[in-house]
């Protein structure tokens, strides 16, 4: 293997995308950051780069530890990266309070029926 792969290869073979075209969109609207700078998809990951990722649902900050191009399972896609104590922290905290403070509308499943009016 190359010492080098694509970002957007790289993310999708990581999981952080479930295709690769959504990683390459989330490249291009600089939701993914290479060494604190906004990239192409086309940019190459080396082991020990340090990427900022943001899919919409959580925010990851981690280290390159191995190069893939290729989709594997779950525990082999965890040994491409390590995640910082400070992203895994903050996530853990965010998850913490999702828990805590649930959405107030959550409860509701569409439109009210004609009891729930009443009552």
């Amino acid at each position: 293997m190359s010492d080098s792969v694509r970002l957007d290869k790289w993310l999708w073979a990581a999981r952080f995308f479930k295709t690769r075209s959504l990683a390459t969109d989330a490249v291009d609207a600089g939701k993914v950051k290479v060494n604190g700078d906004k990239v192409k998809p086309a940019r190459t990951v080396r082991i020990g780069d340090k990427l900022d990722i943001d899919n919409g649902s959580d925010r990851w900050e981690i280290d390159v530890m191995n190069l893939s191009d290729v989709r594997a399972a779950a525990p082999i896609a965890r040994n491409l990266y390590e995640e910082t104590d400070e992203s895994v922290e903050r996530r853990a905290n965010l998850a913490e309070n999702r828990k805590n403070f649930r959405e107030p509308t959550a409860d509701f499943k569409g439109r009210p029926t004609k009891r729930d009016r009443r009552q």
